[in-house]
């Protein structure tokens, strides 16, 4: 009491009444941070559910909330991405997106339109599109880098420093000494996946290489949410490879802990990975790199336009290349993806496709590395079997592919999945092939994976406990954050 006293005589009377009132003040304070942040949201939110669960949680945490907002739920790179000249984006004012040759099935025509308007790009023939499971993958990536006279792109969002990482970084480091120009862009966040990184090893072995968007400061981190997912290499200008790999241990372990799927591209198309690559390196340290293909113009039968998308200028298109590709299936959609908890929009498309026909298979893991978002799935799912999905959950290692096709002539490959964090969050880049062949061996692939898996029903579904089914419900309300 004594010691109150003797702080309430040293106050002013201005702190009197300031130490009396503080606790409305606060109130006040509070108020008015969460309504600016609550406005904020409002506007600039496109996604309605986004937008609401924000307000929510700035309302449920005072001040907490909005700090949380303000360092994960604004969008700062659309302002950055303003600074990109037009030749390095993606998007060139000089690329006319006229669909020369037009792909054969008829009913695809609208969506190869669609997404020409959508990236600006032409679709390309002459390429050549080879798949890969992740260990022949590694070891054509290596071979090719053993190969390069030139020059070698190289883009990715982990880089393990471990029995995958470490052969890769010998190979780009001896192709530095060589005279060969080598550029490794890994992403900020995705490089800390292993301890120590493997960007300090790549340096001391004179590789240049740059992270994207990287800071361990936490007021120097306002693009922490922001990550680029994208695995794009380039070699010579000639080669590329993409698809949805990193670059870690786990694919060439014994046993294997996790399994995935990409793709070797040779023709006209590689010019659209040197200008993601080439728009993501200017982004990050401001080089300008040659972005102009060099190789042959007649190296196969596929028709291939790559898809840069991201939370900058590019923001919407893979989800409305999805949703027009859904569109257009008149047989069959049979999916592959790791991370499935699309937004109502994607699932009402899906769910559509089934009640006039398409057959829609759908492939994820059964055990899964992210648990959230597999219970988020687990909640969402029944609404399509119901429909009449053919859904399937495969067995072990982890399956980390990423692969769509439609009608036995469609694909899409590349590094997206099919959750909030790829369709708004994450820069990614997915490849899309017109060709008989290519996906039918894509569909093969996939008929490997569906003969280890196992078919999940309605009464599957419907089993689970209650506890289980709220856990899962719980989860799915944070799916605008997964």
């Amino acid at each position: 009491m004594e010691q109150t006293d003797r702080v309430w005589g040293f106050l002013t009377p201005i702190g009197k009444q300031l130490y009396e009132y503080w606790p409305g003040l606060a109130a006040g304070f509070s108020l008015l941070v969460a309504m600016l942040a609550v406005s904020h949201a409002v506007l600039n939110k496109r996604d309605a559910r986004a937008a609401a669960a924000w307000t929510g949680l700035i309302f449920l945490l005072p001040l907490i909330g909005a700090a949380l907002y303000l360092l994960l739920g604004v969008n700062r790179i659309q302002r950055r991405a303003r600074q990109l000249t037009p030749d390095v984006t993606g998007t060139s004012v000089d690329l006319v997106p006229v669909i020369q040759p037009r792909p054969r099935p008829g009913h695809l025509h609208t969506l190869a339109e669609l997404s020409g308007r959508l990236t600006g790009l032409p679709l390309l023939n002459g390429n050549a599109v080879t798949t890969l499971e992740a260990p022949d993958a590694l070891a054509d990536m290596m071979a090719a880098i053993d190969a390069a006279e030139d020059s070698i792109y190289l883009a990715t969002y982990i880089f393990g420093n471990d029995a995958a990482g470490r052969p890769l970084v010998d190979a780009l480091a001896a192709a530095a000494r060589r005279g060969v120009q080598v550029r490794v862009l890994i992403d900020g966040m995705g490089a800390l996946y292993t301890f120590p990184s493997i960007v300090r090893r790549l340096r001391r072995r004179g590789v240049l290489v740059e992270r994207f968007l990287y800071s361990l400061a936490p007021w120097r981190m306002p693009y922490m949410n922001l990550r680029n997912h994208r695995k794009v290499m380039i070699v010579d200008r000639q080669v590329g490879f993409t698809g949805g790999m990193n670059l870690r241990g786990g694919y060439v372990s014994e046993p294997a802990s996790i399994r995935d799927l990409h793709a070797r591209v040779e023709g006209p198309a590689v010019e659209h990975l040197l200008r993601s690559f080439a728009a993501d390196w200017y982004f990050t340290c401001r080089e300008h790199l040659n972005a102009d293909y060099a190789g042959s113009l007649e190296c196969g039968p596929v028709l291939a336009r790559g898809i840069s998308a991201g939370p900058d200028a590019d923001l919407g298109k893979r989800r409305l290349t999805l949703l027009a590709a859904i569109g257009s299936a008149q047989h069959e959609i049979r999916i592959v993806t790791p991370y499935f908890v699309p937004d109502q929009t994607l699932l009402t498309a899906l769910q559509l496709a089934c009640m006039r026909g398409v057959r829609v298979e759908l492939i994820l893991p059964g055990r899964n590395n992210m648990r959230l978002v597999h219970w988020a799935s687990l909640h969402m799912l029944p609404w399509l079997v119901s429909d009449g999905c053919e859904l399937y959950f495969s067995a072990e290692p982890f399956d980390h592919t990423k692969v769509m096709t439609v009608d036995g002539n469609w694909s899409l490959l590349g590094s997206g999945n099919w959750d909030a964090r790829s369709l708004r969050l994450n820069f990614e880049f997915d490849l899309e092939c017109y060709d008989e062949a290519l996906a039918e061996t894509l569909n093969r692939q996939m008929d490997i994976r569906r003969a280890n898996a196992r078919r999940v029903s309605l009464e599957d579904m419907q089993s689970q406990g209650y506890l289980r089914r709220l856990r899962n419900g719980f989860a799915y309300v944070l799916e605008p954050y997964l």
